[in-house]
């Protein structure tokens, strides 16, 4: 049998053999991980392989009681480290967000994830790193939207973060999304997630918003109700209306249905 365990919170879990362990979503097991041991969050169990050709790791055993101790510790630990590592930077001023910090189980490397907008050369860094801690750093460059589905959160909606309920790469959102659903003009405040980038909603009901304006008149275009002609000069895409200026500046609004245009225009 196979679950799906997250060594670190801002990755897709990685899958395991059980190795026969009993284990069920939210069990922590000690697993053999880049060449060490290390701890992992099970997120859910009956995992397929994604290369059944591929050797999978199996799991140690299910943590006990002195290995969620160990965990414990650890975690206290990386709290420190990510304070130290962030005055690091600062001292060294590295154009970088310090986001966490993870202590391998068996002690013998720590992991600092980070974001940042260009290219940073943090070899000095590292150095400075591996004096301080005494151990191999790796340091992981993670998007913003990693950053918010590692620590969690609620959104505008009331509901958790998308980022934290959808497996895979993380979509794209362009800002052609918010305008193809008619927000494009609501400012970036009302657009942003805890990311502080598009949300991703946006691009959940881009692909049918698109096939909806498959039976609109574009704007602008010159289009014809009864005996009158006029332009559209604004659509609402999910009543199926269109806002027609005719030519005594006199405006209507109109369903797609009562309009004659040439859809080929």
């Amino acid at each position: 049998m196979y679950i799906g365990a997250k060594i670190f919170s801002w990755e897709e879990p990685c899958v395991f053999d059980t190795n026969g362990w009993d284990l069920k979503p939210g069990d922590i097991a000690i697993v053999n991980y880049d060449s060490g041991i290390d701890n992992a969050l099970v997120t859910k169990t009956g995992a397929v392989p994604k290369d059944k050709d591929k050797e999978i790791s199996r799991i140690v055993r299910k943590a006990n009681a002195p290995d969620l101790e160990i965990c414990q510790r650890n975690h206290e630990k990386e709290v420190e480290a990510v304070g130290l590592c962030r005055e690091m930077v600062k001292k060294r001023n590295l154009s970088m967000k310090v986001v966490d910090a993870h202590f391998s189980f068996d002690g013998s490397k720590v992991t600092f994830s980070f974001i940042a907008e260009k290219r940073v050369d943090f070899r000095e860094l590292v150095k400075d790193l591996s004096k301080q801690f005494q151990r191999s750093i790796r340091l992981q460059q993670i998007g913003s939207r990693d950053e918010a589905k590692g620590k969690g959160g609620f959104g505008a909606c009331g509901r958790s973060l998308c980022c934290m309920k959808f497996s895979g790469a993380l979509q794209s959102v362009t800002i052609e999304d918010a305008r193809l659903q008619q927000m494009g003009q609501r400012g970036s405040d009302r657009l942003s997630g805890l990311c502080d980038r598009l949300r991703c909603c946006l691009a959940f009901e881009s692909e049918q918003y698109k096939k909806n304006l498959q039976d609109f008149p574009r704007e602008r275009q010159e289009v014809k109700w009864e005996n009158k002609k006029g332009i559209v000069v604004d659509r609402n895409i999910m009543m199926r209306v269109v806002t027609v200026e005719f030519e005594d500046k006199s405006k209507k609004k109109l369903s797609i249905d009562n309009i004659r245009f040439n859809r080929e225009s």
